[in-house]
């Protein structure tokens, strides 16, 4: 019989048995070894922020040293903007070619006008020098870029806060302000029509410019018949109902030719108001009224001045103010300045919404000695 304090000496299917030693082994290895790895890993990605860091270093003092150099080379007011392209930038150094460059000059002086940005982007830039350290100059051999007149520097510059120039279609520009002239504030109107002058210029072509003297006459520079100095319809109407004007106006010989009135009738009209009335009355006395040149009346009859109402200093000042001189005032045209080797040249000019923009490509172009 079995002893009831028996225990069996058989082992349990669930009891844990001791791992051999070579298993021990071969775990402490893989362990060891995924910690040399990732040792490995973190090495190389320290090691590549490094360099990426020291390469995006050296991108900015190239930059920096760059936009300093075109300052002094292109005599600007202020550095430019230089952004240099692709990565790595350090075996494009020491292999002394870039694959592209943006330059960025704010402010460029156009003649009247100041361009306010001109960006470029050149391509396979080739370095000159005897290495890295000594890059004395670039040679550019495409370029493609544009420039912008802006309406802001325009209205600041040649409007002097009077004038106003706004985008009227892909080539015209409009016009609207006032123009002081001997002391008196003349409303302006003009059209500018913009193109391309060669290779390297923008010209400008000014047209429909008038000049309101108030509502009592309208000033066109020219030399046509319908251009000079005309009455406004409402003050030629006012004309037919001021009797004393009339009969000043009718008591000049030159004038009454040219209105086409019959010595008869001037001479009964100057009599009678009933007969001055019915002569004014006419619908073509008013429109050959506003086709007289109320300069021509002024260098021939300058007593007729104050009777209609015009300043004899303003009639002078506007003889003087002929189309040419207007126009230079308005005139928004430019030359690309001259680069000292290869080709700068326009390919494209249009108006857009805030100014004047040409599109520029280059070739052959070099910087430094």
């Amino acid at each position: 019989m079995r002893s009831p304090h028996h225990i069996p000496t058989h082992s349990s299917p669930f009891e844990a048995h001791p791992a051999p030693p070579t298993t021990h082994r071969r775990t402490r290895r893989r362990r060891r070894r995924g910690r040399l790895a990732l040792k490995a890993v973190a090495s190389l990605a320290v090691l590549a922020a490094f360099l990426t860091l020291a390469d995006r270093w050296a991108v900015l003092y190239a930059e920096r040293k760059a936009a300093d150099t075109l300052k002094d080379r292109l005599r600007l007011t202020a550095a430019p903007e230089v952004e240099i392209g692709g990565f790595p930038f350090l075996p494009q150094l020491v292999g002394r070619r870039l694959d592209s460059v943006k330059v960025t000059v704010p402010d460029v002086a156009a003649d009247r006008v100041t361009l306010a940005a001109v960006s470029a982007t050149a391509q396979d830039i080739r370095l000159d020098g005897d290495g890295p350290a000594s890059v004395r100059g670039a040679r550019v051999p495409e370029l493609h870029g544009d420039a912008l007149l802006s309406f802001a520097d325009m209205n600041r510059e040649l409007g002097a806060s009077q004038v106003t120039f706004r985008g009227a279609g892909r080539d015209r520009v409009a016009v609207r302000g006032t123009l002081p002239v001997a002391g008196h504030d003349l409303r302006l109107r003009a059209d500018v029509r913009v193109a391309r002058d060669g290779e390297r210029g923008v010209d400008t072509r000014i047209g429909g410019m008038r000049l309101d003297i108030g509502d009592l006459a309208t000033y066109r520079p020219g030399s046509r018949p319908s251009e000079g100095l005309h009455l406004s319809r409402a003050s030629a109407d006012a004309l037919t109902r001021e009797t004393r004007r009339a009969r000043a106006v009718l008591a000049v010989p030159s004038v009454v030719r040219a209105l086409g009135v019959p010595d008869s009738s001037v001479r009964e009209a100057q009599r009678s108001d009933a007969a001055l009335s019915r002569l004014t009355g006419r619908p073509e006395f008013v429109r050959q009224a506003m086709r007289l040149n109320l300069l021509d009346l002024a260098l021939a009859h300058p007593e007729l001045l104050d009777r209609l109402g015009l300043d004899p200093a303003l009639l002078e000042a506007l003889s003087h103010l002929t189309r040419p001189v207007l126009a230079d005032r308005l005139s928004l045209g430019f030359q690309l300045p001259e680069p000292p080797s290869g080709e700068l040249r326009l390919r494209d000019v249009r108006v857009v919404k805030d100014g004047i923009r040409v599109r520029v490509e280059g070739s052959g172009l070099a910087v430094g000695p």
